[in-house]
């Protein structure tokens, strides 16, 4: 009798079941990319410090570099090397992972340069040499300069409950939320202005997605002059290039899509791989911003479901560009039609190596320039009589995104609004917010601007809704 082969085939396939049971994906391909990026951040964080921000080298290792767990170097010196002259710094020895370098260009900040060049090609690099406005701001009233009027305390502000507050923001339960400058503006007036120490009135630090919000201004403006429109698509060639670009879904993608960060493009900058892939490579690596952003694919229906991405904030950058139509009036376009109008002269907009901005993290400002930010749309997009952006355009970006719907309506047009599950705070306040707790917080009903910057590392979590309910204590 002929012996079945069943029995066989059966053992076969508990034996390939087992060994794919014994597979896992635990090995890190992107390792090399990691470090590449570890390095890059370092050498970013590093060179503003020194160039932009004006700190020491110990300053830096107790504060902006606590990012790192385990810093490259310290004070007293590492695996990095600081140019002085050419105001750029290298950080690593090439080898499996090359060098990289970061070296600061006038008007922008410091930009970080590809693994293939070096120091000889910092002149390659863009800069910006559009001059400031004559005038010193030290001698110019508050808000279009620094200087403040000798008033007395407000009879209508609690000053216990103020300190209280802002008491509040800098003694955390966690070593974690390192708050370094609190300011507080009440009826267009400084009520409150306290810094930690090594920091000031002057100094800039990194905004991270607080430029987010910066970046929907900048484009509201084109939008309420007509030379961008919310409903439509976006209007440029994806990458990569096809043969029938006109049949590419990716054309339904319209501003609103990105400014809500529902595009509907692949998730890149999270799951673990927003140091790895993704913007991470042109904020720390040297790849373009434009390029990256314009290479995912499309994954869901435009509209349908909210993804925090940079490169959705990139994309609405980019037709922007598009819409001003020169090199030269987009590097001038955030300082022309905004900073320099209300007074933001402490604020640097900084580019890849290609030019284009990184609007939705690489803005380096202070508290104060961030308080003149919140008090323009405070004033429902009016500053000294001029309407700058349109109450059509405040209006959108407090609107909730409508695929937030089912996480609590928590986001609208680049600004963070009040969750639907928090009832301790007034519902129209909204706010910017970046990695490392940057916030400017819009309270209207309340007459009210907040600016928290930190150095938080860590788990983070600074609560900006709790300094609201604090600091309104204050005032009711």
């Amino acid at each position: 009798m002929k012996r079945s082969a069943f029995p066989f085939l059966f053992l076969v396939l508990i034996f390939s079941s087992q060994v794919q049971a014994q597979q896992d994906q635990g090995y890190d391909y992107w390792q090399h990319q990691r470090e590449i990026v570890r390095r890059g951040q370092h050498a970013i964080f590093m060179c503003n410090g020194l160039f932009t921000s004006g700190r020491t080298l110990e300053q830096l290792y107790d504060w902006e570099l606590e990012f790192f767990s385990e810093p490259i170097g310290g004070p007293s010196g590492g695996d990095y090397r600081i140019d002085r002259e050419r105001r750029a710094v290298e950080i690593g020895e090439s080898g499996a992972v090359p060098t990289m370098r970061a070296a600061f260009r006038e008007g922008i900040g410091c930009i970080i340069l590809p693994p293939d060049q070096d120091l000889d090609d910092i002149d390659r690099l863009p800069e910006l040499s559009l001059p400031y406005p004559m005038q010193d701001p030290a001698s110019i009233p508050w808000p279009d300069g620094d200087l403040i009027p000798e008033i007395g305390p407000s009879g209508d502000v609690d000053q216990r409950a103020l300190q209280s507050a802002s008491d509040w923001a800098f003694d955390r339960p966690s070593d974690e939320q390192q708050t370094v400058s609190l300011l507080i503006v009440h009826k267009g007036q400084i009520i409150h202005e306290r810094y930690a120490d090594g920091f000031d009135m002057t100094t800039r630090t990194r905004t991270w997605s607080t430029a987010k919000s910066i970046a929907s201004t900048l484009i509201g403006m084109m939008v309420d002059d007509g030379r961008l429109q919310l409903d439509e698509p976006l209007g440029f060639a994806w990458l990569p290039e096809s043969r029938s670009p006109e049949s590419d879904p990716r054309n339904r993608i319209t501003l609103r899509h990105v400014l809500n960060m529902s595009s509907g493009l692949e998730t890149i900058d999270n799951s673990g791989l927003e140091y790895a892939i993704g913007s991470g490579l042109s904020y720390w690596a040297g790849a373009s911003s434009v390029a990256g952003a314009r290479s995912r694919a499309l994954i869901r229906e435009p509209g349908t479901f909210w993804d925090y991405e940079n490169y959705d904030t990139i994309l609405g950058v980019y037709a922007m560009k598009r819409a001003l139509g020169g090199e030269k009036e987009y590097a001038e376009f955030p300082r022309t039609a905004l900073l320099d109008k209300i007074g933001m002269r402490n604020t640097l907009v900084s580019t890849d190596r290609f030019g284009d901005f990184i609007l939705s993290s690489q803005v380096y400002t202070n508290a104060r320039d961030l308080a003149r930010f919140g008090l323009l749309y405070l004033q429902n997009g009016v500053w000294n009589g001029e309407r700058l952006i349109s109450e059509d355009w405040i209006d959108f970006v407090r609107t909730p995104a409508p695929a937030t719907e089912d996480i609590g309506n928590i986001y609208g047009g680049q600004w963070w609004l009040v969750p639907d599950s928090r009832n301790d705070v007034p519902k129209d306040a909204y706010s910017t917010s970046g990695n490392r707790g940057q916030y400017t917080i819009v309270v209207p009903t309340h007459d009210l601007v907040i600016v928290r910057r930190g150095l938080d590392y860590g788990r983070q979590g600074f609560d900006r809704w709790g300094l609201t309910r604090e600091v309104i204590k204050a005032i009711e």
